[in-house]
């Protein structure tokens, strides 16, 4: 519950109604979600206002454990390195969260197999994050479920009668079309990872 109400708060800007919460955590009762917050209230991860709409507030014990209990992902971000002239170095002080990359419980990795993206800088060995989703636009990178059995990341375009061109980044490689109710989009390129050594 304490996770849902945190996730609602970032998603809208002001935290869930009763209503919401049994609705989001499929609870057929308010009288359930009021027990919870009671006893959430009680062991001090939740503040609420009393008699006042939307006035659960996350308190700092819950924001501490999480803080404690996630991996850390995040890396000093000492400035930027020219690619091309060499340019001053001018040191800066931020990090760089890799929870940026990630859209809550909707992202996953994979290990790529093959050269078929290599003109897209995605090479055989890297790992990429993708973002589940149903819906993308044509030209997205997308892993995408081929005859419910096989999977391929490769750019998708829609084509006219229905079809659906999977697109390969190796010009030695041929585009596979197939009928769109053939390909399922299982998610979509967020981020490439590389590692040298």
């Amino acid at each position: 519950m304490l996770d849902f109400i945190a996730r609602f708060q970032d998603d809208n800007g002001y935290c869930p109604s009763y209503e919401e919460i049994a609705r989001g955590l499929d609870l057929a009762s308010l009288a359930t979600v009021h027990k919870h917050i009671s006893a959430l209230a009680t062991k001090n991860y939740l503040k609420r206002g009393v008699n006042q709409s939307r006035s659960l507030e996350l308190a700092p014990k819950y924001l501490q454990e999480q803080r404690r209990l996630k991996p850390q992902w995040e890396v000093p971000l000492l400035g930027r390195i020219a690619a091309g002239s060499p340019v001053e170095s001018i040191e800066q002080r931020e990090t760089l969260n890799f929870g940026d990359f990630t859209s809550g419980g909707n992202t996953f990795a994979l290990e790529v197999r093959g050269n078929s993206m290599i003109e897209d800088h995605i090479c055989d060995g890297d790992l990429i994050l993708l973002e589940k989703v149903q819906q993308v636009r044509d030209g997205d990178i997308v892993v995408a479920l081929v005859a419910g059995t096989e999977t391929t990341l490769k750019r998708l375009y829609r084509e006219p009668g229905d079809q659906v061109r999977l697109q390969p980044a190796n010009a030695a490689m041929k585009p596979i079309i197939l009928p769109a109710r053939d390909v399922q989009i299982q998610g979509r390129l967020i981020a490439v990872l590389r590692k040298y050594k």
